[in-house]
């Protein structure tokens, strides 16, 4: 969540004409995140995030809204979108699509504990659930194609070695992606800020920019790689087993996914180790704006490709 956008308070009352909920108290800018402009919203009837959307097309918007509604209508902890009087979830503020949600109560927890990662690992894995029903099919703006792109846009500034440990990871996925696996609509982005807990309770997940079609399994790694991982990027083990065995209670692996479990830890590290190069690189004009440090990820790599990380055995029950 950062501003790229700003908007002032009589533009927000203006465009929240359409709605129902009161007129404005308070807008207050938020500064984590990095793709869109987010402010917290207060209102005469109630609390909400207003969401200014920098780079998702208007006709992909349907897509993400539709896709959190339905989640939220599932019984998934999600923000629910707000729809205007004419039913819309979306329309124009300042030149760009936007979007109001329900504002959940909770914080991000940045330090988790067991605890934490159960309750992410079980959400996660209703939210896989729910999303069998969901039937819209988007491709993944960072899938392989971006993957490529990026790659070839961050060479000038990476080293030689980093280089060839990209080209060689990007020759191992191609490879790997012949295998067809479980797939839906997935968030894509579940690191620990996108998580809200009021107190020890999770309470949403939050910030779908990156939700997309693509790999049940693949949305695990990623969320795995963020929550379970020590500062230097190992595994801390009960942890990973906490997030994994609460995930699997409500969806289990297949044979496919558990073997091509560490193939999908080591796309998830490629994917975010190049979109924190180029946004350190290459970064968009913001008034409020704060790179993640690609190092992170690099490390995490390294790390799953020397230390591979097989499906833990006593959770290798598969799903029918």
């Amino acid at each position: 969540m950062s501003v790229f956008t700003r908007v002032t308070e009589s533009e927000v009352s203006a465009w929240l004409t359409r709605f129902s909920v009161g007129s404005v108290q308070a807008l207050l800018p938020i500064s984590e995140g990095i793709e869109n402009t987010n402010y917290f919203l207060t209102t005469s009837g109630g609390e909400f995030v207003l969401t200014l959307y920098e780079r998702v097309p208007a006709e992909d918007l349907p897509f993400y809204l539709n896709f959190t509604a339905h989640l939220a209508k599932s019984g998934v902890a999600v923000p629910s979108p707000i729809a205007d009087r004419t039913g819309g979830l979306f329309s124009i503020l300042n030149g760009r699509p936007a979007a109001l949600t329900q504002r959940i109560p909770g914080r991000p927890v940045m330090q988790p504990g067991t605890l934490h990662c159960a309750a992410v690992g079980a959400e996660l894995g209703r939210l896989h659930n729910a999303s069998h029903a969901f039937r819209t099919r988007i491709s993944n703006k960072r899938g392989p194609a971006w993957t490529l792109s990026t790659s070839r846009a961050v060479r000038p500034f990476v080293t030689a070695e980093q280089n060839l440990l990209i080209e060689n990871e990007l020759k191992f996925q191609r490879e790997r992606r012949q295998t067809r696996l479980p797939n839906g609509a997935i968030h894509a982005d579940l690191f620990r800020d996108n998580v809200l807990f009021d107190g020890d309770r999770l309470s949403g997940l939050i910030d779908f920019g990156f939700a997309a079609t693509d790999e049940f399994a693949y949305d695990l790694a990623i969320t795995a790689n963020d929550w379970c991982v020590t500062p230097e990027g190992e595994f801390d083990a009960p942890r990973l087993h906490a997030l994994l065995s609460a995930y699997v209670t409500e969806r289990p692996l297949t044979d496919a996914e558990q073997i091509a479990w560490p193939a999908l830890l080591r796309a998830g590290a490629l994917r975010f180790w190049l979109s924190r190069l180029y946004d350190l690189h290459m970064p968009r004009a913001a008034e409020i704006n704060i790179p993640h440090d690609p190092a992170a990820f690099e490390r995490v790599l390294k790390l799953r490709i020397s230390q591979a990380a097989h499906w833990p055995t006593e959770l290798s029950g598969a799903a029918a």
